[in-house]
């Protein structure tokens, strides 16, 4: 299974009916890099860990979202839901507050990176401690999360006048992969970046070096645990509601008539 966008083809493992991509840390940092230097087009890298997973049995909306951007798995909900499905974790374990700094880090081509979500100070210190981490790259604080959402073109209009080539979208979850898919188009950036609760991580970081680990991200990690039995239970109905494959002489008649 592979998610396919014009040259971009990722591979990809299902869950719950919806396509995540099984790739390391290396082959994910190659695919963002890919997609950020491509001179046209654009696609969103969205995160999935097990609450939001588990809103795939009952938002058509968020999956029909998700179906249309590049999905990742994060936490050990989406590990041990793949176990059970496919028999094997994911090659990595993802957390998009890791990944977003880490991938600025990996892009030596300079890049001007547009944020939008948090609060007017979370922004304002993400962006700074963003600059400082990855001073080759221009940081552009655009918009912090309370704008009227009746005003979001608005928003996107400085986005494009800025030159953007990644936007980075730090909102509550699934409203924000719902705004981009909405409101972020190929002339805005080439690679949007949809991770929830980002800002307010490196702003706490840039106060306190262990409050990144101990404030915000320890409280998303613990409802994402509080999630993973139940999503457990959605990917045991899924796969025993997969049609079993046929076998002996039926299977062979059949194949051998096409």
């Amino acid at each position: 299974m592979a998610f396919a966008s014009g040259n971009i083809v990722a591979s990809q493992r299902e869950i719950l009916g919806l396509g995540v991509c099984d790739l390391g840390w290396a082959e994910s940092f190659s695919l963002a890099e890919e997609v950020a230097t491509m001179p046209f087009g654009q696609n969103v890298i969205a995160f999935l860990d097990a609450r939001n997973a588990n809103r795939l049995t009952w938002d058509a909306e968020y999956r029909a979202v998700l179906e249309r951007q590049i999905v990742m798995p994060e936490g050990s909900g989406l590990d041990m839901a793949s176990r059970m499905l496919h028999g094997k974790r994911f090659p990595a374990r993802f957390t998009g507050t890791a990944f977003v700094p880490a991938l600025l880090t990996y892009l030596a081509t300079p890049m001007r990176v547009a944020l939008i979500g948090g609060t007017s100070q979370t922004l304002k210190q993400a962006a700074a401690e963003l600059q400082r981490h990855t001073p080759w790259h221009d940081i552009l604080p655009i918009a912090d999360g309370t704008f009227d959402r009746g005003e979001s073109a608005a928003v996107m209009d400085r986005v494009r006048a800025a030159r953007t080539d990644i936007l980075v979208v730090s909102m509550a979850s699934p409203a924000q992969e719902k705004w981009i898919d909405r409101h972020a188009g190929a002339g805005d950036a080439r690679l949007v970046l949809s991770v929830r609760g980002l800002f307010d991580v490196l702003a706490n970081g840039s106060r306190r070096p262990e409050a990144g680990r101990k404030g915000i991200a320890a409280r998303l990690a613990r409802k994402a645990d509080l999630a993973a039995p139940l999503l457990l239970c959605h990917a045991l109905r899924h796969k025993l509601a997969r049609p079993k494959p046929v076998r002996g002489p039926a299977a062979t008649a059949k194949a051998g008539s096409i």
